[in-house]
């Protein structure tokens, strides 16, 4: 009898232990000496963690040419959250390839020797933005929380979370946590024509826009401060490509005659951005030797 219950007490532990390493734990803080920047990432386990970015981007500030207004902007609000002074979280909209994530990489580039950090998490994991927040709330350096090119459709689960988050519970509890997110679109949210049937006129002329515009705007006004990118012109386009030519060693007489190329180049790609420019610039470099 005492063989069977002691059998039946070593099966139960087995079981638990099968069950405790399915569920989720909780978030782990990582070896903060390892990177300057970190990846959340959360497997089919349920489990997630922080991961070490080994190499990021050698992005500098003065890599990125014709956004100087931007630049400005964002350098001011890095710059009082670096020194602990009340900086806004960041929403970065507008044309695909104009340097929004080049922008975020560049700050981390410049200000990492004085404490600044960052975490990348999609959009899909932002339900878990709490978690990561508490993890990093008592550490002396400053986070920047990343979400890249951040757009949701209706329904999904991270769109009210996020919203919930940058109503203040991140910055007032946790001052050394902004997020920055770039996005295509400036409300966040697809947008429909019959959605303008919504709008409304009172008696002195105000009008006020129906409650699924509202929902849909709401989310971006949450963000402090905001930074609009907009299409290069042909001249910011060529600037932007010789530019990248000479930082990939390319002698100035190639970069004149460059010129020619990078126009065909960027109207077989239907698009004059700063990415474009890069791509040129690479191969361009590259079957010149350089």
């Amino acid at each position: 009898m005492n063989q069977k219950f002691e059998n039946l007490i070593e099966r139960a532990e087995q079981l638990m232990a099968r069950i405790e390493s399915v569920l989720p734990q909780p978030l782990s803080a990582p070896d903060w000496s390892a990177a300057i920047a970190w990846r959340y990432r959360k497997r089919s386990s349920g489990h997630g963690s922080l991961e070490p970015v080994r190499h990021v981007a050698p992005m500098r500030m003065d890599d990125l040419r014709e956004i100087e207004p931007q630049k400005a902007r964002i350098e001011r609000n890095t710059e009082q959250f670096v020194l602990g002074k009340p900086a806004n979280n960041v929403l970065l909209t507008g044309a695909r390839g104009t340097g929004k994530s080049s922008l975020i990489k560049a700050c981390l580039n410049a200000y990492a020797p004085r404490g600044l950090r960052l975490i990348e998490v999609d959009k899909a994991d932002l339900v878990d933005l709490p978690d990561i927040v508490d993890v990093v709330a008592g550490r002396p350096e400053k986070f920047i929380v990343f979400c890249d090119d951040l757009s949701f459709e209706d329904g999904e689960p991270g769109y009210k979370a996020l919203k919930s988050i940058l109503d203040g519970s991140v910055a007032a509890s946790t001052p050394n946590v902004l997020i920055y997110a770039t996005s295509n679109r400036r409300h966040l949210l697809p947008e429909y024509m019959a959605e303008n049937r919504t709008y409304t006129h009172t008696a002195d002329g105000e009008v006020h826009p129906g409650e699924a515009v509202e929902e849909k705007i709401s989310l971006s006004e949450r963000f402090g401060l905001w930074v609009s990118f907009y299409p290069f012109s042909q001249d910011e386009y060529l600037a932007i490509v010789g530019q990248w030519l000479m930082s990939l060693g390319v002698p100035a007489a190639d970069v004149e005659q460059a010129r020619a190329e990078a126009l065909v180049w960027a109207l077989e790609r239907g698009s004059r951005s700063g990415r474009v420019a890069y791509q040129f610039a690479r191969d361009f470099a590259g079957r010149r030797g350089g």
